[in-house]
Order: structure tokens, then C-alpha cells, then sequence
């Protein structure tokens, strides 16, 4: 449900029981918001995947840059020089949400913060976070990065998941981070909430006041995400609610699907080398050789359409070379013998019929329409390569020779990624230091589904550019009824809101068109539900007033 109407920030919410990853309950679930500092459970699950596939050590030491050092706070307080384990970086952007730490982090495993955001967005997308976008390792407000509450509730559940030896350190209320000892940004909610055990609070202007927690009693484990909160205390007291509600809904037994692997579909790590002549032994003669080599194609158009369609060039030179010859095609299986024509000229008639059939449209592979877009997909290269554990092929010794005098490999995808010069928002909590210059224009993005009430996220001029479009995110209030529904006058606003939460919670079919309203009297706060039809107002009261709970019809 709505927190106060006059929050600057969006409000979204997503649950779902962690032992199956199935949905208990959404709203604007899936609407791409900012995420602020979740975005740090990225970037500390790809620190957890290049530990373990041994591409750093805990102990490794990270030069700071710069960039990172200057990062706004909340921060660790590092140096632009100054080297600094691993470990340490990990405990201080998971316990305080430092951005300096996970800048770092950024920067010491993909070389720069766009490269490394770039390859966070590949991982979001093998993990299957379709709206999320990462512009940054920290979370602070840019255009273009955002992410949804479902999408975060997603996240939460793989660090659980796929690295539960880190897991751990979500629930530390301090942690030694090397140059000081510093507390949890979340031990507030830690404290309180029965079971809870992490994982990881957020704050910008922009953004508002944002938590994924996990928490477990019992066999039950529930996993939520709130986006958009009005306060530290609003926040907390909205996650109590739908985890409540999340572990009184899901049945106690239920079968574990624990998540795939990811697969990082989007790289291109694999070369061909092309159809190139190189004689062993060689049985023709010199005036030959020039001719086994000619092709009809320029050799870097040869080397693309071969890698693009390798399986196609393969299969006819399989056909089309003879087995008399000395000759062969890298990666083919040894050719057949074909005619009585010569050695040099039947390469060279493979050589093109190949590269003719790889350049052909019918040839190009179709496009995966889950592919990530051009721009979000990590480069190849040893040093932006993404934390899948692949490595680039190396040809074979006796075949090294022949291999580095072939034509260059086709282009392996690279990223492009424009980083807006606007300015950042420090991050939480409040006590921290606030800015002004928070709120950027998202992307845009699909609207969510019209379950919710009207929200209008506004887009706010960055420096030397045109202002953007608002974007509606569309919530509830349709306009089906002029019925609304009271539930009484409450002494805070926030009593009134956790009501409207939790009768929202119970009854989501019958409300699902309406939209929660705090009225400001002079006798109190009154807690409304507007937008319903006479039927549909008629039929949630009778619910509410048979469990005891006060209800009035009001047009």
C-alpha cells in the first residue's frame, strides 16, 4: 500500500517464500524504481563469485582510485593510493553500506566502474532481474539505473542461495573493515523483527527508504523487498507487515527448488580461426599456394561471417576438401576426397563457398529476443570478462603457428556505457547529509500493473540537457466506483497506513481496484479505501465487520 501521499519516491512491494521463489504478494512489483544501496547485493555477489572461482583472494589487496575515494557518503573513508584487502571492502559495503568500498570493488575486478557495471547488468540478466539496469557499483542516483522490488526480492534469494558461506554477513550488526570497525546500516530491523537475518537497506532522495530483508521461522523462509518508504521507522514497520503476512500465508511444507546456475549467455568468448591453407608437407607446387589462400571476401568480412556461422563454414569444407591433400581446415574433421580437381584449387573453392554461405541472411543466426540490448554485455577481453569461469581458447601447440597467421577473429561484443555527468546523492541514513540534486529521470520502462494507486515519478533536469517525460506509474484508483470504504480514525498516520497495509494484505481480491487514502481530520487520521463500486464496498465491509474489524460505507 501507499505510504504517505506526499512521499517523493514511489512506493513499491514484492514478497515471496525463499524456498520456492514463488510470489506471495506484489505491488508495483515489478514498476523500475531506484534501488539505491541494494544495488550493493550485485556487487558483493559478484565479489563472492570471483572468490570462488579463484579469481581473487579475500586477501587480495585493492589499490584505491580516485574516483572511488571520492565517492559521497555513506562512506569508509579510504585514500586515493591506499591498498586494502578484499575482505575488508566486502564487510564495509555489506555492513555500512559504504559507497567508497564498493566502488572499489567495482574497479579492482573489471579494471573501471562502467566496465564492471556492465557486467553486473549480464549477471542481473542471467539471473533473470529483466528490470534491472546497472549504471554503478554503489547505487547512487544516474540515469539509467534502476531496478524493481521483484527484482530485488530475486537478488536477496540467489546471495542466499548460491553463496551461503558469505551469507553471514548480512546479519553482523558491526564488522572490522580494516582502517575502522563499523555498524550495520540495518541492525535497527535486525533487532526487532524476529528471524529476520539480513539482508540490506537503501537510501537516496530519489529513491526513499528501501530494505530487502530475509527472515526465517521455522521451515519457513520469506524473502521481501520495499522500495519507496517514508521513513527508517515506515520502512520497518511496512516489512514486519508483509513478512507477517507472508509467513502466515505460505504452507509450511513446501518443495525446495533451489536456483540454477546462471549462464551467462550474452559473451563471446569462443573464436573460430578461418578457413586458412597452410601445407604440412607440402605436394603442390609454389605457383599454388597464393591460390589456396585467395578468397573472393576481404579477410576481416571472412573472419565475422565465420564466426558467426562456424557451423555452416565447418560443414562444407568438410565437404569440399579432398582427402589426398595435406591441407585442412582448422577445428573440421578431415575432408573428403571430391573430383579430380587440384589441391590449392579445391581449398580455395571450399574457402568461398563457406564464406558465401556464412554471408548469406539465411545463414546469420536469429536474434535471441531475451538478449540482453547492445551496450549490456561484458567484453571479452581478459580483464572485462564476466564472473561465469569461462576462459578464452588458445590454440593448440603444434597448431600455434598456423593459428597467429591467421586473420584477426571477428570483434568480441564490447560495452558503451554513457555515464551522465549528473550529480550523486549520499547515501543513508539521514543523519549522513542530505542533497538536493537527487532525483533523475529513470529510463523508460513499461508501466506496472494497474493495481496500485497514481504515482507520478517526475523527471528533474540533469545538467545541460533537455528534461526528460514524466512517467506515471500507474497504481489502483481506476475510476471503477465512486464508493469508498472507511475503516476509523486513528491517532497517527502511520497507524492508519499499517491498517490500510494489512487489510490490503488480507483481502487483495476484493481491494484490488481500490486505492488507500489518509484522510488528515481534526478527530484523528481516518483510513479510507476509495475507487470501489457500491457492490464492491458492500462486500468488503460485510468481510471486515465479520472479523470484528470497524467498517462504514461512504460515497
Amino acid at each position: 500500500m501507499l505510504p504517505n501521499p506526499a512521499s517523493a519516491a514511489p512506493f513499491a512491494a514484492f514478497v515471496m517464500d525463499a524456498r520456492s521463489g514463488k510470489e506471495v504478494y506484489s505491488r508495483n512489483g515489478d514498476a523500475r524504481l531506484h534501488p539505491a544501496s541494494l544495488t550493493k547485493m550485485m556487487t558483493l555477489y559478484m565479489a563472492f563469485a570471483a572468490v570462488e572461482q579463484g579469481k581473487v583472494r579475500l586477501d587480495s589487496r585493492f589499490t584505491i582510485s580516485s574516483h572511488a575515494a571520492s565517492q559521497p557518503p555513506s562512506r569508509l573513508g579510504l585514500r586515493a593510493g591506499q591498498k586494502i584487502e578484499l575482505r575488508y571492502l566486502i564487510r564495509a559495503a555489506a555492513v555500512k553500506s559504504a559507497n567508497d568500498a564498493a566502488t572499489a570493488i567495482g574497479e579492482g575486478l573489471a579494471g573501471s566502474e562502467p566496465k564492471f557495471a556492465a557486467q553486473m547488468t549480464a549477471m542481473a540478466r542471467a539471473l533473470g532481474m529483466q528490470n534491472t539496469n546497472f549504471r554503478n557499483a554503489n547505487g547512487l542516483t544516474q540515469d539509467g539505473h534502476y531496478s524493481s522490488a521483484r527484482d530485488m526480492s530475486t537478488m536477496g534469494r540467489r546471495l542466499f542461495y548460491d553463496y551461503p558461506q558469505y551469507y553471514n554477513i548480512f546479519s553482523r550488526r558491526s564488522a572490522d573493515a580494516g582502517i575502522a570497525t563499523v555498524a550495520s546500516t540495518n541492525r535497527r530491523f535486525l533487532d526487532s523483527y524476529q528471524g529476520a537475518d539480513g539482508i540490506k537497506t537503501g537510501y537516496t532522495r530519489a529513491a526513499g527508504f528501501n530494505l530487502t530483508a530475509s527472515a526465517q521461522r521455522g521451515n519457513k523462509r520469506i524473502i521481501a523487498t520495499v522500495l519507496g518508504g517514508t521513513s527508517t521507522a515506515h520502512r520497518n514497520a511496512t516489512m514486519a507487515q508483509l513478512l507477517d503476512q507472508g509467513f502466515g500465508q505460505v504452507p509450511s511444507q513446501v518443495r525446495e527448488i533451489r536456483p540454477a546456475s546462471p549462464v551467462l549467455t550474452v559473451e563471446k568468448k569462443r573464436t573460430v580461426q578461418v578457413a586458412r591453407a597452410t601445407p604440412a608437407a607440402s605436394p603442390v607446387s609454389a605457383a599454388d599456394r597464393p591460390a589456396a589462400r585467395a578468397s573472393t571476401v576481404p579477410a576481416a568480412d571472412v573472419a565475422r561471417a565465420v564466426a558467426e556461422a562456424k557451423v555452416a563454414s565447418s560443414a562444407a569444407a568438410q565437404a569440399k576438401a579432398p582427402s589426398t591433400s595435406a591441407f585442412r581446415l582448422t577445428e573440421s574433421a578431415r575432408p573428403k576426397p571430391r573430383g579430380n580437381r587440384g589441391p590449392a584449387t579445391q581449398v580455395a573453392a571450399a574457402t568461398d563457398e563457406a564464406v558465401a554461405l556464412a554471408l548469406t541472411p539465411a545463414s546469420k543466426p536469429a536474434e535471441r529476443p531475451d538478449a540482453a540490448p547492445q551496450g549490456d554485455q561484458p567484453a571479452a577481453s581478459a580483464s572485462t570478462a564476466g564472473l561465469d569461469g569461462s576462459q578464452r581458447p588458445t590454440a593448440a601447440p603444434r597448431d600455434r603457428k598456423r593459428a597467429d597467421a591467421a586473420p584477426p577473429a571477428a570483434a568480441a561484443s564490447t560495452f558503451v556505457v554513457a555515464q551522465a555527468d549528473i550529480p550523486a546523492v549520499e547515501e543513508e541514513p539521514l543523519e549522513e547529509g542530505d542533497r538536493t540534486d537527487d532525483s533523475v529521470a529513470l529510463l523508460k520502462s513499461e508501466k506496472p500493473l494497474p493495481r496500485t494507486d497514481t504515482i507520478i515519478l517526475a523527471a528533474m533536469d540533469a545538467p545541460d540537457a533537455a528534461p526528460l517525460a514524466q512517467e506515471v506509474v500507474s497504481r489502483g484508483g481506476s475510476g471503477k466506483g465512486s464508493y469508498g470504504v472507511t475503516l476509523g480514525r486513528y491517532k497517527s498516520r502511520s497507524e492508519a497506513e499499517q491498517l490500510l497495509l494489512k487489510t490490503a494484505l488480507q483481502e487483495s481480491a476484493a481491494l484490488d481496484s481500490a486505492e488507500s487514502r489518509v484522510a488528515d481530520t481534526k478527530r484523528g487520521f481516518e483510513a479510507n479505501f476509495v475507487g470501489l463500486s457500491k457492490g464492491a464496498a458492500e462486500l468488503v465491509c460485510s468481510k471486515l465487520q465479520a472479523r470484528q474489524q470497524d467498517c462504514a460505507i461512504v460515497p
